[in-house]
């Protein structure tokens, strides 16, 4: 039979102390004189004692763990798209690096909802994280009534208040579409993401801002963020528009998918027509042409959203960040 774990008790008799005053200590507590808290740690380092979180949790009601709540299906969130990987990545370590583990949890139905508002409901995290939220998700209103922080990855897509941490999705569709103009691109289509998310919304609305500032029609096909609709809505935008010189899709996915209906299409790109895309995903260095694009920070935007849901509400400077974009030229446009 293998040795018993060591309890709180016996920490406490090696140390000659209370057992309260163990509980203390390895709690975190700066109640107790400096000498005895020596005394206490000492204890536990000889015995090996490894503190039980499910009891400190209910004396501390901390669970030292925060959910990471992904509004797709996991067919999308372990897909060929790297941002969800990148994101759910650097959060979990960011997490850990602070003491707390990262509780993933796919919502992307109805019924993954409502068990990821039980559990949080249920006091099993101190906090949660969105990812990838649509306009009809219910979980950003309902999680914003809950005790615990909650912030989003992006601007959420229904009126509701919550902190986030977005980057310029208006700006940056702009200068892709101002580069495309200053290089005589004069019929430029978008292939828009998706109208439910805000970053499909507001990529499309910078796109439109900057045609209407040069007098320009917008020629619009909208996709869903994957590969395949990107291919599709180009194949629509040739069949309306035969005649135009550039798309700006509005992620990189999308404009893999045109380059490769362009390419069906025996459009030389960019030559005939060229493409930008927005999120500078590592594939877009190894396109064919190389992918011209806007670079978004995405493991900066994840370290603020884990810096913001680990800072109390009250003691924050601030509860929206956006992050800037950057263009980023190569040969697409």
């Amino acid at each position: 039979m293998g040795s018993r774990r060591p309890t709180l008790e016996a920490v406490a008799a090696r140390a000659r102390v209370s057992r309260a005053t163990v509980s203390r200590v390895v709690n975190g507590q700066n109640t107790v004189d400096p000498e005895i808290r020596a005394a206490v740690l000492r204890a536990v380092e000889e015995l090996g004692y490894v503190p039980n979180s499910a009891a400190r949790s209910l004396v501390t009601r901390q669970t030292d763990s925060i959910a990471l709540v992904v509004s797709e299906a996991p067919t999308r969130v372990f897909s060929d798209d790297p941002l969800f990987s990148l994101v759910i990545r650097t959060a979990s370590s960011e997490l850990e690096r602070a003491g707390k583990q990262a509780v993933l949890m796919l919502a992307g139905s109805q019924r993954a909802q409502a068990r990821a508002e039980s559990y949080v409901s249920g006091g099993h995290v101190d906090g949660v994280m969105l990812l990838s939220m649509h306009g009809a998700d219910p979980l950003p209103g309902a999680l914003a009534r809950m005790p615990v922080p909650v912030v989003s990855y992006g601007r959420p897509a229904v009126a509701v208040d919550l902190a986030h941490v977005d980057n310029d999705n208006v700006g940056g569709a702009e200068q892709a579409v101002r580069h495309l103009l200053d290089t005589g691109r004069r019929r430029i289509a978008a292939i828009a993401g998706p109208q439910d998310m805000t970053a499909g919304q507001d990529r499309l609305t910078g796109y439109r801002d900057a045609l209407r500032a040069s007098d320009r029609r917008s020629i619009v096909a909208e996709g869903d963020f994957t590969r395949a609709s990107g291919a599709a809505a180009m194949r629509h935008l040739l069949e309306d528009d035969p005649g135009l010189d550039a798309v700006f899709a509005a992620n990189d996915l999308m404009a893999v998918g045109a380059l490769q209906t362009l390419r069906k299409a025996g459009r030389r790109v960019p030559d005939d027509v060229a493409v930008i895309g927005f999120d500078d995903i590592e594939a877009a260095d190894f396109t064919d042409p190389p992918l011209t694009t806007l670079r978004h920070p995405v493991v900066d935007q994840a370290t603020a959203m884990v810096g913001l849901v680990l800072t109390p509400p009250e003691e924050r400077t601030r509860d929206r960040v956006v992050l800037p974009t950057e263009l980023v030229v190569r040969e697409s446009a």
